[in-house]
C-alpha cells in the first residue's frame, strides 16, 4: 500500500505542476513578484494536500506565535532539513511571501524550476562563494524591507533521520548583515518522508518554531551554535526514536 501511495502522489504532483507552470508564467507578464509567489504556494498547497489524503501524512505546528509580527517584520528563517515536504510545506504555513536560498541549476528542473525562475528569490551559483553571498546579502535585504521572509537549511543538505550535519554559518551571517533575528525550526519529517526514499509512510510529521534569536551583535560562528544546540535538542524531543536508536545498537553490542 505505501508503495501504491507513493506511485499515486507523484503522479498527483506530475499530472498538476505541468498546467500551473505554464500558467504561473505566462502570469508572471502581467502580475506582480507577491502575486505570483502566492500562485506558486498555491500549487505547493495542492501537493501537501496531495500528500495528506494520498500519503496520509499530517502536520502539526506549534511555536507559530513565536514568530514576527508586523506586514514588514524581517526575518531569517533556519530550518532542520530532512526531507522534500518541509520545503513544499513552508510556504502553505508561513503568513509572509518566503525566499529560498538554492543553487541555480533548480532552475533548469523542467515546469517546477521554470515557474521558480519567474519568482523573487535568490539563486546562486555555489562555485563561486564570495560573489554569492554578497548576492545573498543584497538581495536578502531587499526582500526583507518588503515583509519577505528568508528561509535556509543551514546544514546545506537534505540529512538521514536521526544524524546532524555540519552546520555552516551563512543564514547567520545574513541575520547580522541585515539586522534581522534568526527564527530556528525543527522539523520531523524523515519518519514519513526519508532523504531520498520512493515509499513514504503515513503519519505526523512536527514543526516546531523557536523563539526569535536577536542577531546584534552576535558573532557568526556563536550564533548558529545556538541554532544548532535548540534544533538539535529539539528534534531528539521531537522524534526520540530515531535518537534512541544507536544508544540500544550500543547497548546491544556490549553484550
Amino acid at each position: 500500500m505505501p508503495l501504491i501511495r507513493s506511485i499515486l502522489h507523484l503522479l498527483w504532483m506530475a499530472i498538476t505542476v505541468i498546467p500551473w507552470a505554464i500558467f504561473v508564467i505566462i502570469a508572471s507578464l502581467f502580475v506582480s513578484s507577491t502575486t505570483m509567489y502566492w500562485m506558486c504556494a498555491g500549487w505547493l498547497r495542492v501537493a501537501v494536500s496531495g500528500g495528506t489524503v494520498i500519503l496520509g501524512i499530517k502536520n502539526r505546528v506549534t511555536g507559530m506565535d513565536n514568530l514576527p509580527t508586523g506586514e514588514t517584520s524581517a526575518a531569517v528563517l533556519l530550518l532542520k532539513h530532512q526531507s522534500t515536504w518541509e520545503t513544499f510545506c513552508m510556504p502553505t504555513l508561513m503568513p509572509h511571501p518566503l525566499a529560498y536560498v538554492f543553487k541555480k541549476e533548480l532552475l533548469y528542473v523542467p515546469f517546477f524550476g521554470w515557474a521558480m525562475a519567474r519568482m523573487d528569490m535568490i539563486h546562486i551559483d555555489r562555485s563561486q562563494r564570495a560573489q554569492a553571498f554578497a548576492k545573498v546579502v543584497a538581495q536578502g535585504k531587499r526582500l526583507m524591507s518588503q515583509g519577505t521572509w528568508v528561509i535556509m537549511f543551514p546544514e546545506g543538505t537534505r540529512i538521514p533521520r536521526g544524524q546532524k550535519g555540519v552546520y555552516k554559518s551563512g543564514g547567520t551571517r545574513l541575520a547580522i548583515e541585515t539586522g534581522a533575528p534568526v527564527i530556528p525550526i525543527a522539523v520531523a519529517s524523515a519518519k514519513c518522508w526519508p532523504r531520498k526514499a520512493f515509499i513514504k509512510t503515513p503519519g505526523i510529521v512536527d514543526f516546531s518554531i523557536g523563539k526569535p534569536i536577536s542577531s546584534v551583535g552576535r558573532q557568526p560562528d556563536e550564533l548558529m551554535r545556538e541554532v544548532e544546540a535548540w534544533i538539535e535538542a529539539e528534534m531528539h524531543r521531537l522524534d526520540p526514536e530515531a535518537y534512541a536508536a544507536p544508544a540500544v545498537a550500543a547497548t546491544a553490542t556490549r553484550a
